[in-house]
């Protein structure tokens, strides 16, 4: 019989071992089906806090240690499967269910760039 401190213990772990690895590997559409049910895997915790935050951490330049969603601050490349580049700041508040959207610059007047699905992306790179 496990204590309570235990419990805590094997569940922050099972959480950090198989809960957000798998956050980060897993595809858009099992991703929208986790967001369903998180508070139910995952407890009290929003989606956008960790599922989405932890998904989006697949490329590192999106995200910022400490905040939610992805980091509007840097200009990234975006490089996608289907070849097509896109260059832009993240639009956290745009950006939902696996899909970024950019605050485009490249265009005159900066307009926001259609949603792109994480599945289709393949890196993201620091605009210098």
């Amino acid at each position: 019989m496990f204590t309570f401190d235990q419990l805590v213990s094997s569940r922050k772990e099972w959480i950090e071992s198989v809960l957000r690895p798998w956050s980060i590997q897993a595809p858009r559409k099992e991703l929208i089906k986790a967001a369903m049910e998180w508070t139910d895997i995952a407890g009290k915790v929003s989606p956008e806090s960790t599922l989405w935050t932890w998904a989006w951490s697949r490329f590192p330049e999106l995200i910022y240690d400490g905040l939610e969603g992805v980091n509007e601050t840097l200009e990234v490349e975006v490089q996608m499967k289907d070849g097509s580049i896109h260059v832009g700041f993240p639009n956290n508040n745009s950006t939902e269910y696996g899909n970024l959207v950019l605050l485009l610059t490249e265009r005159q007047p900066h307009s926001d760039s259609s949603p792109l699905s994480i599945d289709e992306i393949v890196s993201v790179k620091r605009k210098l």
